[in-house]
């Protein structure tokens, strides 16, 4: 996802001229000469226009193109929330995605991956939403199993937790998919296979994308046999040399907590000569309340932790503040309450649930996330977040510069305009006429 989002404007490069001549990818406000230009209207219907375009570029042959078009698409869903497109056309481009899923290279499949989630999030929930995830969860499971590149595996796990998020209605839905994502970080094996071992990036996207998911499952729905060693999965990951790992698995255990059905991630396992059997209520009370306080004791060493075991001062000191924060909930039950910047207004959290939320979205979306904040009825519904409407103050820097510029499409409309008036005008009153001029 990072790459992704770091990489977007240096993808969205001109088509090959022997492509496609006359269609340009660069931005998504270059190309207005062939706009009717009346207003507003028509300047937004232009966008469309080019996602046409974009969409007919992924049927070409050469790879270098699809990417192109994808990045464009990309761009253009990140800066304006493409509803009509959405209506019309949603299929068509979510099967082209799943096309260069399956034979793209690296960095096609991780712009179809992210081109599907923002499709799916401009969607909203219903009935397409369900579309998308229902057609795309067999071909990225089938992607992830047949893949070691670390940059696939990534974009295709971030791809899952967005479309699952959104068209997942049931538990069972959030269940499917995090159990696909569960298997490549700790995978349930015959006793003569050897799984291979996944690198850190790969175990900590997994467990993020994990918890991503549960926030949205009735904990009651949970079944407690899909997740009977998760705890002690977790706990084992906070003694990892990856820092990343040990925050994930750290959140997904404050969330875990903080559901307060630990019994669902228990189920039958044995773990250091202990048994947590189902049913066998003192028992389990017993294991839980271990488990609990053996990680509680970890997450205070890591809260207190010295460094030598991660990459920057900044890292542990993040490390440091997150694990103050897990402990303070599993103690006093504080959980930690955020403000994050919305243009002017401020978006507020305050339970694990909706900061795993926050984060998650936030770093998918990446530079599209105040625009589709401020105006994806979906986010608003998943944040309770009823955003200001000011036109001028929310406009991206592409509508600044499409509107508000001298030199804007919008004004060079307005001049156009006023002199086929002029000319109108002077035309009526002394038989004028403009030599050269073409109407628009």
């Amino acid at each position: 996802m990072n790459t992704l989002g770091n990489s977007q404007k240096k993808n969205s490069a001109m088509l090959d001229s022997d492509d496609l001549a006359s269609l340009s990818l660069a931005s998504p406000t270059k190309r207005f000469d062939n706009v009717i230009y009346s207003g507003v209207e028509d300047v937004l219907v232009d966008r469309e226009s080019l996602l046409d375009q974009y969409l007919d570029a992924l049927y070409e042959k050469r790879g270098s193109t699809r990417e192109n078009a994808l990045a464009s698409t990309i761009e253009v869903f990140n800066n304006s929330i493409q509803h009509e497109f959405i209506e019309h056309k949603f299929a068509t481009l979510l099967h082209q995605c799943l096309n260069s899923i399956k034979k793209g290279s690296p960095k096609e499949v991780a712009l179809a991956c992210h081109a599907i989630g923002l499709l799916s999030l401009t969607a909203g929930s219903g009935e397409k939403a369900r579309e998308i995830l229902e057609e795309s969860v067999s071909p990225i499971s089938e992607a992830l199993k047949s893949t070691f590149e670390t940059s696939i595996i990534l974009s295709l796990l971030a791809c899952l937790a967005v479309i699952t998020f959104v068209g997942g209605e049931e538990t069972e839905h959030a269940e499917k998919s995090m159990q696909i994502m569960w298997q490549i970080a700790h995978p349930k094996l015959g006793s003569n296979v050897v799984a291979a071992k996944p690198p850190a990036s790969v175990i900590s996207t997994v467990v993020t994308a994990w918890s991503f998911l549960l926030t949205t499952v009735d904990e009651r729905a949970l079944n407690p046999r899909s997740w009977q060693d998760s705890l002690s999965f977790l706990s084992t990951l906070l003694d990892k040399n990856d820092r990343s790992v040990r925050i994930a698995a750290g959140e997904a255990l404050a969330l875990i907590f903080e559901m307060g059905s630990l019994e669902k991630f228990c189920g039958e396992s044995k773990v250091s000569g202990h048994t947590c059997i189902e049913g066998d209520g003192s028992r389990k009370t017993m294991y839980i309340n271990g488990l609990k306080t053996k990680a509680n004791n970890q997450m205070k060493d890591l809260s207190a932790e010295a460094g030598g075991r991660g990459s920057t001062k900044k890292d542990l000191i993040n490390q440091r503040n997150k694990f103050h924060d897990i402990v303070d909930f599993l103690e006093n039950g504080h959980a930690p309450e955020t403000s994050t910047k919305i243009g002017r207004e401020l978006l507020h959290t305050s339970s694990w649930s909706q900061m795993i939320q926050l984060n998650f979205l936030k770093h998918f979306l990446a530079g599209g996330f105040v625009k589709h904040m401020h105006e994806n009825p979906f986010l608003h519904d998943v944040f309770d977040f009823t955003p200001e409407i000011k036109l001028d103050h929310h406009m991206s820097a592409v509508e600044k510069r499409m509107y508000k510029s001298p030199n804007s499409v919008l004004n060079k409309a307005r001049a156009q305009l006023l002199n086929k008036q002029r000319t109108i005008s002077m035309e009526k009153h002394g038989g004028y006429y403009a030599v050269g001029l073409v109407d628009a």
